[in-house]
C-alpha cells in the first residue's frame, strides 16, 4: 500500500491526520497537566469565601492553596512524636498523616509559575516565583526526609566557601 493509499484510507475512517502535520497533535502529558493544575487552581480562588480575581493572588493564596492539597496526599509524613519517625520503612502503620510529597508539590509550583505568564502574567510579578513559596518548599522537603529518614544532600556551589550545616531554621516539626 502506498502512502496515498494510508492517507486515503484515513481519510475513509475519519481520520484528519495528514502525513507530516504536527499542528493537530493531541497536547503533551504535561501540558495537559499544567492546564488542568491552572483550571484547578482558578476554580480553588472562585470558591473561596470572597473569590479572588487572579489579579489579586498573592504567595498567600498559593500556600493556602497547597496546603489544602494535602488532604488528597498519598505520601505519610510521621509526626515528631511518632515512634516511626525518621524511619524510612516503618515496620506497622500509624495514625501519622497523609501529605503531598514535596516531589509533587515541587513540580505543581513548576507548571503554575509557567501556566501564569502563558495565561498574560509578568514573570516579574508572578507569586508562583516568590521567595515565600520557594522557603516553604524547601521547608516541606526538610521535613519531610527528617520524617521519613531520608537524607537530601544540598548541592554546593563550586565558588563560595563551605558553611557549616546550620539545623537551627528548621524546629523538627513541619510547619503546615
Amino acid at each position: 500500500m502506498s502512502s496515498s493509499d494510508h492517507r486515503g484510507k484515513d481519510l475513509a475512517e475519519g481520520s484528519s491526520r495528514s502525513p507530516g502535520d504536527q499542528s493537530i497533535t493531541t497536547p503533551s502529558r504535561y501540558e495537559s497537566q499544567k492546564r488542568r493544575d491552572w483550571n484547578t487552581f482558578n476554580q480553588y480562588l472562585r470558591n473561596q469565601r470572597q473569590p479572588i480575581p487572579l489579579s489579586q493572588c498573592n504567595s498567600n493564596h498559593i500556600l493556602e492553596f497547597l496546603r489544602y492539597l494535602d488532604q488528597f496526599g498519598k505520601t505519610k509524613v510521621h509526626l515528631q512524636g511518632c515512634m516511626f519517625y525518621g524511619q524510612p520503612e516503618p515496620p506497622a502503620p500509624c495514625t501519622c498523616p497523609l501529605r503531598q510529597a514535596w516531589g509533587s508539590l515541587d513540580a505543581l509550583i513548576g507548571r503554575l509559575r509557567a501556566a501564569y505568564e502563558e495565561n498574560g502574567g509578568s514573570p516579574e510579578t508572578n507569586p508562583f516565583a516568590s521567595t515565600a513559596i520557594r522557603v516553604y518548599l524547601r521547608e516541606v522537603k526538610e521535613c519531610q526526609a527528617k520524617a521519613r529518614g531520608i537524607a537530601y544532600k544540598k548541592k554546593q556551589k563550586k565558588a563560595s566557601p563551605n558553611k557549616g550545616d546550620d539545623d537551627s531554621s528548621s524546629a523538627g516539626s513541619c510547619r503546615r
